[in-house]
């Protein structure tokens, strides 16, 4: 499995068209190297770690209701099981 889809109970509205499906790739070592060096807190690390692994920017993730959020972070603990 190399990317999976998160189905959005909330769609949020990117450069103007609604998105309810977000796609998530599998994390790499260089992922979570590159967020350790351009971070500092834990919050902002993770976000910025799930916007490269979807390919949309910080500001996108920040529009997410907190449910769709838990379902990023539950994809990307699945990743490492």
């Amino acid at each position: 499995m190399s990317k999976v889809k998160i189905e959005l109970t909330h769609s949020i509205e990117i450069d103007g068209a609604k998105v309810g499906v977000i796609q998530l790739r599998r994390p790499k070592v260089r992922d979570m190297l590159s967020v350790e060096k351009s971070v500092d807190n834990d919050a902002e690390k993770e976000i910025q770690l799930f916007a490269n692994l979807s390919e949309l920017s910080p500001d996108n993730l920040l529009e997410l209701d907190m449910a769709d959020y838990a379902k990023l972070q539950k994809a990307y603990q699945d990743f490492l099981s």
